[in-house]
């Protein structure tokens, strides 16, 4: 930043030997040398103080970036194919992370979470809740018993079933719940069951178990790039 330094030349710098013992020593035109001198030397300071600010400034600004990174969001990159078709590969979001610290997570919302055993973070939907039973029969969700509707893969379910295929497509333990490895389909308490929206591609509560509410990073609010799928996320 340009500083504009508004002082004179100091034309008074060197007095003549005939004004040297005078208290106080005046220019032709009436200036006071010594107040012009004063004010003068403020003026120097000026660039000074403009500098200091600006550390305080910056200093400001690099400490709210911190907490605002560590502690209230942060940005993601979706890794790999599980979310489609909501979430793309490579796609940067912005998750955030005091949410759950002031409610617990509900159904539909998008989470990442911490996979000790994979030493990794996922990001997946949350389906069930603690308390509710789950189970995942083919294309149908059922909480507590009741049809789970899913509007947010409901043009998927009608694409695969027009073709006669199963959008969850049949592998095996791999595709229902509770399974062989996982056979008790209450959702423990401090926990949640997730699973990604690309069912027949997807490692979730289904493989990996119930997630503990002590693992959630977040909720995935903002898909902030590529700029053409700029957009917040739907819950």
């Amino acid at each position: 930043m340009d500083h504009n330094n508004n002082s004179k030349p100091n034309e008074s710098a060197e007095l003549d030997a005939n004004s040297a013992a005078d208290d106080r020593a005046v220019r032709g035109d009436g200036t006071d040398v010594s107040s012009e001198a004063n004010r003068n030397s403020k003026n120097a300071k000026r660039p000074s103080n403009e500098l200091l600010e600006w550390i305080k400034a910056l200093a400001i600004a690099g400490v709210l970036v911190f907490v605002i990174r560590w502690f209230l969001v942060s940005p993601f990159i979706v890794d790999g194919p599980s979310m489609e078709p909501n979430f793309w590969d490579r796609e940067r979001i912005i998750v955030n992370k005091i949410i759950y610290d002031i409610r617990e997570p509900k159904r539909g919302e998008v989470i990442v979470f911490h996979v000790p055993q994979e030493g990794r973070d996922f990001i997946k939907r949350v389906i069930a809740l603690p308390g509710e039973t789950i189970k995942v029969e083919g294309d149908q969700v059922y909480i507590n018993g009741e049809p789970l509707a899913e509007t947010y893969l409901q043009e998927a379910y009608d694409k695969a079933h027009s073709q006669g295929v199963l959008y969850n497509r049949y592998d095996g333990d791999r595709s229902n719940f509770p399974n062989s490895s996982f056979p008790d389909g209450v959702v423990p308490e401090g926990t949640v069951f997730v699973m990604g929206d690309n069912r027949p591609n997807s490692e979730d509560s289904r493989m990996i178990g119930y997630v503990s509410m002590d693992e959630i990073v977040g909720r995935a609010d903002l898909i902030f790039w590529p700029i053409p799928d700029f957009k917040l996320v739907k819950h």
